[in-house]
C-alpha cells in the first residue's frame, strides 16, 4: 500500500476495527450499479473499508431467547461505531484536503430504484467493497464472514478522491464457508435461495453467494412483524404469528396488513427508529449473521439453541418471554379476539 493508504488503515484498526483494507474504481470496476463509488463522490478513486466486531457474549442468550435487549444495545452502538469511525475518518481526509464522503454502516437506501427505498439497494454495498478489499470473504447468506468473528461485524467505509494502491481479495481457500446452508434454515422468510447463486464480478475477480428472493421477505421478518416459524415449533424474537408467503407476489399485502397490528402492540423495550418504518424497530432476527460461526460445530450448536429456544409471547405490559409452542397456542387461543387479531 502507499504510505496514505497504510496510513488510513492503522487509523481505523487503532479505533477499534478488527479488519481494512482499500478497494479502488478500477478493482470495482464491472460490479452492480452500488460497486460505483462515483454514486457518491463523482470524484472517487478509491475507498477504505473496515469492519467492527459485535459483543459475541450476546449471541448465545440471543438466539436462545434468554436476553433480547443485549444484543440489540451491542448492535446499535457498534452501528453507531462503524458510521462514527466513516465520519471521523472522512474529515480526517478532508483536512488534508482530499475530497471524502463517510458512508454509514447502515439505514442509507437509493431512491432511484423500482421501488425506491424499499428495494433496499445501498448508495454504496459495503460487503462489495469489503471483499474486493480482502477485509474478509463472502459467506453463502451474503454477509460478510471473518475467521474469528464468523459473520458477527458490521461494516463502516469511506469513500474519498485520494488515490492509493488497492488490497488483494483473500483466497478463496482460507474462507471457512462450506456451503453447509444453516443461514439458510435460520432465515424463516424465504430470502435466500437454496438453490440457485448471484455471481458478482468486481474488477476481474468473481465472488458468489446465494440468489435473493424478494427483498420484501427480509422486510417481512427481520422487520419485526412476524416470527413464527412453519413448523409452529420455533420463533425469531417476535410475538407475531402471521402467516409467511410462499410467493412473492403476496408479501406487499401480507406486509401491510401485519404492519397496522404492529404499531398497535405494547412498547416491547428499546428498539430504534428506522427509516422505511413508521415508528421503532425492535431486533427481532438477524438469526442468518448471528448463527455462522467458523467453528461448524458451534454453528450447529447455535442454531439447535434457535431452533429449540421455543416461541415468543408478548404480555400486555410489552415484556417478551419464549414458552413452549403449546403453552404459546394456549395463550394465543384465551385473548379476547380484539387482542388475538393483532397478532395473527
Amino acid at each position: 500500500m502507499t504510505a496514505l493508504g497504510k496510513l488510513l488503515v492503522h487509523y481505523v484498526l487503532s479505533g477499534g476495527a478488527k479488519a481494512a483494507g482499500i478497494a479502488t474504481c478500477q478493482t470495482l470496476e464491472g460490479g452492480p450499479p452500488s460497486a460505483d463509488l462515483t454514486y457518491v463522490l463523482p470524484d472517487a478513486r478509491s475507498a477504505v473499508v473496515f469492519a467492527v466486531p459485535l459483543n459475541q457474549s450476546h449471541i448465545e442468550p440471543y438466539l436462545a431467547k434468554k436476553d433480547r435487549r443485549s444484543h440489540e444495545k451491542d448492535n446499535i452502538a457498534v452501528n453507531l461505531v462503524a458510521s462514527g469511525m466513516a465520519l471521523e475518518l472522512s474529515n480526517y481526509l478532508k483536512q488534508h484536503s482530499y475530497p471524502a464522503v463517510p458512508l454509514a454502516a447502515n439505514q442509507v437506501y437509493r431512491s432511484d430504484t423500482p421501488h425506491g427505498r424499499f428495494d433496499m439497494m445501498p448508495d454504496i454495498s459495503l460487503r462489495y467493497l469489503a471483499v474486493r478489499a480482502g477485509v474478509r470473504y463472502l459467506g453463502l447468506s451474503g454477509n460478510v464472514i471473518t475467521k474469528r468473528e464468523g459473520a458477527a461485524i458490521i461494516l463502516g467505509a469511506v469513500v474519498t478522491a485520494a488515490d492509493m494502491e488497492p488490497t488483494e481479495p483473500l483466497p478463496d481457500s482460507e474462507n471457512y464457508c462450506n456451503g453447509c446452508k444453516l443461514c439458510v434454515a435460520s432465515c424463516m422468510s424465504g430470502l435466500m435461495d437454496p438453490d440457485k447463486m448471484t455471481h458478482v464480478s468486481l474488477g476481474g475477480q468473481t465472488f458468489s453467494y446465494s440468489a435473493r428472493r424478494f427483498y420484501m421477505r427480509c422486510e417481512y421478518v427481520c422487520g419485526g412483524f412476524t416470527g413464527l416459524h412453519s413448523s409452529g415449533k420455533w420463533s425469531t424474537w417476535s410475538p407475531g404469528r402471521f402467516r409467511i408467503p410462499e410467493k412473492d407476489r403476496d408479501f406487499v399485502n401480507a406486509l401491510k396488513v401485519a404492519a397496522q397490528s404492529y404499531y398497535r402492540w405494547p412498547d416491547m423495550g428499546g428498539g430504534f427508529y428506522q427509516v422505511l418504518m413508521q415508528g421503532k424497530l425492535y431486533l427481532t432476527c438477524g438469526n442468518c449473521q448471528l448463527i455462522c460461526h467458523p467453528d461448524k460445530e458451534e454453528r450447529k450448536r447455535r442454531y439447535g439453541l434457535l431452533t429449540k429456544s421455543g416461541v415468543v409471547i408478548q404480555s400486555p405490559d410489552g415484556s417478551l418471554k419464549a414458552v413452549s409452542p403449546e403453552k404459546a397456542r394456549n395463550y394465543i387461543s384465551d385473548m379476547a379476539p380484539e387482542v388475538r387479531s393483532l397478532y395473527e
